[in-house]
């Protein structure tokens, strides 16, 4: 049954490249300019840039969840070793925390824009403000994963294959 699984390639994946950065990029960019837009938004009292706001929430909840399921399968693969097996297990947990997070935020944005499209409250603001430290946390723990212990390059896949690691 297992030679019906793709091999696995020179960063032990069986396509091309991790996918699961290039899809958390678009969640980060959408979720933190989406708060940029609702401070500016309600400061300048620009409801269009609430508009924007909101779309952007709306889909980085919908990508999230592909970010962590294509995260899920690459940590999977990854044979983290070391103190990178900790992080991994807190940036996979903090993922999965912030993809609820996130979907209960976009809700409460949704409850908000029917009530008044015009402006938001400034508890929503803070708490934008704290979900945007998380994703900054997130961020630098998938940081350490890539550019401290390399996960899923190909000189550390390398070195694990040989038994170095």
């Amino acid at each position: 049954m297992l030679e019906l699984l793709p091999a696995l390639n020179d960063h032990n994946l069986p396509w091309m490249d991790t996918l699961h950065p290039i899809v958390v990029h678009f969640v980060i960019a959408m979720a933190l300019i989406a708060f940029v837009f609702d401070l500016v938004g309600v400061l300048a009292r620009k409801p269009a840039l609430l508009e924007v706001s909101f779309w952007n929430l709306l889909f980085a909840t919908a990508a999230i969840f592909v970010a962590v399921i294509l995260g899920q399968v690459e940590a999977g693969l990854a044979a983290p070793y070391g103190g990178a097996r900790r992080i991994l297990d807190l940036h996979t947990t903090l993922g999965w925390a912030l993809a609820g997070i996130l979907s209960v935020f976009t809700g409460w944005r949704y409850v908000l824009r029917n009530q008044d499209s015009q402006t938001l409250p400034w508890p929503f603001l803070g708490a934008g403000a704290l979900l945007s430290l998380l994703i900054g946390v997130q961020v630098l723990l998938g940081d350490q994963l890539i550019w401290t212990y390399g996960l899923h390059t190909v000189k550390v896949v390398a070195a694990m294959r040989e038994g170095l690691i």
